[in-house]
């Protein structure tokens, strides 16, 4: 590894993580820097445009460079083919039925999927779309979103009266959705428990991008034969490491979130064969 090259890339990430210019000893003392190697690494990245220093107090930011590159190559990223290998390996870990679903509105759709070759097992279609607030990957990536109940009533399209019923188990009131997703940020996932099907759970946890958007998430069908209270938490902390790797094949950093903002919408549409019915 070419040390120099790893030093300066680590300095300009610490810059682009900044909350503010830095001076020469900040960037020292936060990487364990001489002041000196400090000091040589951030003239370069100025020198290369990577960086700009105010002359009035000598402090350095990261420059617009970075966000220009990262506006091309989130244009570029292409969520299916990137994260597909994380959700292989997650189905090849669990034997359910794994999806990776982005939020439209109100709705989920399925971009990717992995069917269960268990002989009982949950059926979805990759194009297909669910209720966001009945299936457990939409209402992980509500939950990230973090919305007051007037903004969550607008995203759903709600008006008035209970959200339409799907099994006697959908969440029907805003009341009891916003608690649901109170409970989905403080674990980390979402639980679906026969609310969008009757006899089949679901598990879904959030997949956020370099900004710390939430932009898909990474959802889970069991059948509710399989769907215990000890193996839905077994299933949970693997759908989340699953979810984290995939963040972090994003760009995303646990210590930087700080902004949600609504998931990038999806109009791809591919049949595949029925099984069972349902999404997570």
């Amino acid at each position: 590894m070419d040390s120099t090259l790893a030093k300066g890339l680590a300095v300009l990430e610490w810059l682009a993580r900044a909350p503010k210019a830095c001076r020469v000893v900040d960037v020292a003392q936060a990487l364990n820097l001489p002041r000196s190697n400090a000091h040589r690494t951030l003239q370069t990245l100025v020198a290369c445009g990577w960086a700009v220093q105010d002359p009035a107090t000598s402090s350095y930011r990261a420059s617009l460079r970075l966000f220009e590159l990262g506006a091309l190559v989130d244009g570029a990223v292409d969520l299916k083919s990137l994260l597909h290998p994380h959700l292989a390996q997650l189905a090849q870990a669990t034997g359910e039925t794994i999806h990776l679903t982005v939020l439209q509105g109100a709705e989920i759709v399925y971009l990717d999927k992995f069917d269960s070759p268990l002989p009982v097992a949950a059926y979805s279609r990759i194009g297909g779309r669910a209720p966001a607030y009945s299936v457990a990957s939409g209402k992980a990536m509500l939950a990230a979103l973090n919305l007051d109940t007037g903004a969550l009533a607008q995203q759903l399209g709600h008006v008035s009266g209970p959200l339409p019923s799907h099994t006697p188990n959908t969440l029907t009131t805003l009341d009891a959705l916003q608690a649901d997703l109170q409970r989905t940020r403080t674990r980390g996932w979402a639980e679906n428990r026969e609310e969008w099907r009757l006899g089949v759970c679901g598990l879904g946890a959030p997949v956020f991008n370099a900004r710390a958007e939430v932009v898909a998430a990474v959802g889970m069908s069991v059948p509710s034969i399989r769907f215990t209270r000890a193996q839905a938490r077994h299933l949970a902390d693997q759908l989340s490491t699953c979810a984290s790797a995939a963040s972090q094949a994003l760009g995303y950093r646990q210590a930087d979130r700080s902004v949600t903002s609504q998931a990038l919408p999806v109009t791809r549409s591919v049949r595949r064969s029925v099984r069972l019915s349902s999404p997570s």
